[in-house]
């Protein structure tokens, strides 16, 4: 897992930045009704998107939450209410927000029952009616047909922690129904084969990936081995699921 104190200074330019931040404020909102006046962004890491999807509806007052402090610190400056807090453990009052959002976030879960724990918070602190929308199959986005999926593909975890269908069972059980979906590009995210075997050393890929022992070192070896190493492949495309709570 990434130190995301440390990542935080570097993260929105390592990240596709405000361009790819735009695109996926805009899918979270075509998933947000126009009635809403609240949503909280958990996980919101430097705010980027959370500030974006302020600024694409005015009348929607948007609050952060994140768990890390360098990247709640950078997100309090772009929209001012952010809590430092366990996304599990929200401290807000049940049934007090619209919308909740959570981008790139559920992918990251390590545990067995952590995302289903972020659900189900996410599910309590929303009024009756309100949604949930969240990026499901996050990795998955990036297989866009390439020789490194071609190269990746042994090493794919079977059952991401994201997987739409682990998603909607939890969302079910805590009284989410499903209420649209979304997609849009993750610009300049493309991945080139170097940039993809330096991410796989570092451990970045954890949820995606399965490298026991040497694994990890034979992989980026395979990689660097590709024609055009330095190239970007093409962008990928993200999934946005909405639930919206019964009553």
């Amino acid at each position: 897992m990434l130190d995301y104190d440390t990542e935080a200074a570097r993260y929105d330019a390592t990240r596709g930045g405000t361009p790819r931040a735009e695109a996926a404020a805009d899918a979270v909102l075509r998933l947000v009704p126009p009635s809403a006046r609240t949503l909280l962004d958990i996980g919101c890491g430097t705010g980027l998107v959370t500030e974006r999807i302020a600024l694409g509806r005015p009348g929607l007052r948007v609050f952060g939450a994140d768990a890390a402090y360098g990247m709640a610190r950078l997100a309090r400056q772009r929209v001012g209410a952010v809590a430092l807090a366990d996304v599990r453990t929200l401290p807000l009052a049940t049934g007090t927000v619209d919308a909740v959002s959570a981008v790139w976030l559920l992918h990251l879960l390590r545990g067995d029952g952590v995302v289903r724990e972020v659900v189900a918070e996410a599910a309590r602190v929303l009024r009756p009616g309100g949604v949930f929308v969240a990026t499901v199959d996050k990795d998955a986005g990036h297989d866009v047909g390439s020789d490194i999926d071609a190269v990746l593909a042994p090493y794919l975890s079977a059952r991401p922690a994201d997987a739409a269908d682990l998603v909607t069972g939890y969302a079910g059980h805590v009284g989410l129904e499903p209420a649209g979906d979304a997609g849009f590009a993750g610009h300049g995210q493309g991945r080139s084969p170097r940039r993809t075997a330096g991410a796989v050393l570092r451990g970045d890929y954890a949820s995606r990936l399965t490298l026991p022992g040497t694994a990890a070192t034979r992989l980026a070896e395979q990689l660097l081995a590709l024609p055009d190493p330095d190239t970007p492949r093409a962008d990928p495309v993200y999934r946005l699921l909405g639930f919206r709570a019964r009553g």
